[in-house]
């Protein structure tokens, strides 16, 4: 009789599989919950305390760390003598391992304390998987629900040799998945350095993606168990799947408008702001966004720092505009229904709600060739900022300075941008030169430039850019410092009467 060790805290689909294999001559094992509720279904079972011939133990921490169920797992029935030592020993072979760990995850994201996350650190359920996994050619190891009716249709066709290696690898993924979980929750928990002598980084896989950037390429979006918000944990509630791009963008958006006020509206085309406005409501956030630069928001992604209502929505459709993404903290029906009917949109625009990104600080991880880049998202510290030219910004000089200095961390370096203290005007953004990203964020403003606000994502080399800034009529600027070159930047300021201001934060995006 093949045998079987069922122990699961996701308990979903477990009955059935259950019954399927007792049905199928499977003697079944099991442990604690799981047991009893299959006993209560009446579905045959032996508790491994039987197999053992030991209680559980400890509170429940040990029950299967146990030779007579790693033996039963790790012996390789191959080997004449793995099947002799087995004999001796009384060990019977488990041929069909079905675990899944406790829900550590679950516990962290809530309320919980130290105690509670370390009690629901799994150590046999891994163990289990692991020593099966290691003898796939024995033994099938099942840790997803939805594999069951695939593995229950291979019995009965009368193999699962050709799945077992594949299932292995899920196996080691599982634990190695959950492991990386437990290992950044403790490290955060230890006050040590997340960037540790070894990273370890858990995704699970939300949606695969039909190719990735362009089409040859392969795609697929994840979502970090340990960092709440974002796009990748959005709601869809409308349009056609979300290309690679419409994440990307979306995610460009998202961090944007949750750096900018309540009510506030950001439009982001291929990876940088083309729009960005704070109005007396959604509407007219939207509207002086798209103004910005309306030719580039067509076909853009659009993102607002709260809900999203049906008249908003009817100014966003109106003739001439067309937007890839909408994105809010919450959309209303009378909302969708103005998306869904509006001609020429239809399944075409996208709409997801998303919750308010947190501001504290996560690892980004950017692969390269044979390894990864890994830091800190870039989070303005806020610290104090200093006026360095002898002329003072206005108060609205210094609203227009601060909208300019949240907008531009999310600008493709060298990045300048143009504000008012409600509105993004231009935008020069992933230029070679710093002085060619100021001329064309001040040709996008035109007119538009006297008067406003200058942002620079870092600081000036040479004093050019402030002199053509004047002469576009540029009111004030605000900039890191930091360069050899300061006290000649800050003397073409004075001498051309454009306040200056310094954070001493740099914002490279590259």
């Amino acid at each position: 009789m093949p045998r079987a060790l069922i122990s699961v805290t996701d308990k979903s689909g477990v009955e059935s599989f259950a019954r399927a294999l007792a049905e199928l001559g499977f003697e079944i094992v099991s442990t604690g919950g799981t047991a009893k509720m299959l006993h209560e279904l009446s579905i045959a079972v032996k508790e491994v305390s039987e197999v053992t011939g030991f209680p559980e133990m400890l509170d429940g921490r040990v029950k299967t760390l146990h030779p007579l169920v790693h033996g039963g797992l790790l012996g390789d029935r191959r080997n004449p003598d793995h099947l002799a030592q087995m004999s001796e020993a009384g060990i019977v072979g488990i041929d069909l391992l079905c675990v899944n760990l406790y829900a550590f995850e679950k516990t962290v994201s809530g309320n919980h304390d130290l105690e509670e996350a370390i009690e629901s650190i799994d150590i046999g359920g891994p163990a289990m998987v692991r020593a099966g996994a290691k003898n796939w050619a024995n033994v099938a190891v099942v840790v997803d629900p939805v594999d069951y009716d695939e593995v229950i249709g291979a019995l009965k066709r009368g193999s699962i040799a050709d799945m077992r290696l594949a299932l292995a690898a899920k196996a080691f993924r599982h634990t190695a998945f959950y492991d990386s979980v437990v290992s950044r929750y403790l490290t955060g928990a230890a006050g040590e350095d997340a960037l540790a002598e070894r990273l370890t980084v858990g995704y699970r896989r939300s949606q695969s993606m039909r190719y990735g950037e362009n089409p040859h390429q392969s795609a697929a979006l994840y979502t970090d168990p340990l960092t709440p918000g974002g796009i990748a944990r959005a709601k869809q509630l409308w349009g056609k799947e979300l290309s690679y791009n419409n994440v990307l963008d979306s995610e460009g958006a998202w961090e944007l408008v949750c750096d900018l006020p309540a009510g506030a509206c950001a439009i982001i085309k291929h990876g940088n702001p083309c729009g960005a406005a704070i109005g007396s409501d959604a509407g007219e956030s939207y509207r002086l966004a798209r103004e910005s630069d309306p030719i580039s928001a067509f076909g853009g992604i659009a993102a607002f720092n709260g809900p999203l209502d049906g008249v908003t929505a009817e100014v966003m459709t109106e003739k001439g505009n067309f937007l890839e993404v909408v994105i809010a903290t919450s959309i209303s029906e009378e909302a969708q229904v103005v998306f869904k009917d509006r001609a020429g949109w239809g399944q075409a625009v996208r709409l997801l709600e998303a919750a308010l990104s947190p501001t504290r600080s996560y690892l980004t991880v950017r692969a390269v060739r044979g390894g990864a880049l890994v830091q800190d998202s870039d989070e303005d510290p806020s610290g104090e900022w200093r006026v360095v030219t002898k002329h003072e910004p206005s108060e609205d000089q210094m609203k227009a300075l601060r909208l300019a200095w949240s907008v531009v961390p999310h600008v493709k370096s060298n990045a300048i941008v143009l504000c008012t203290p409600n509105r993004l005007l231009g935008v020069g953004a992933g230029q070679m030169n710093r002085v060619q990203s100021v001329r064309l964020a001040l040709n996008q403003a035109g007119e538009l430039s006297k008067g406003a606000a200058l942002a620079s994502d870092a600081f000036f080399p040479f004093p050019d850019s402030i002199e053509a800034a004047s002469e576009a009529g540029i009111g004030c600027i605000v900039q890191p410092g930091g360069s050899k070159k300061d006290d000649e930047v800050v003397s073409a300021a004075d001498r051309l009467c454009i306040p200056m201001v310094f954070t001493g934060v740099r914002h490279f995006r590259h």
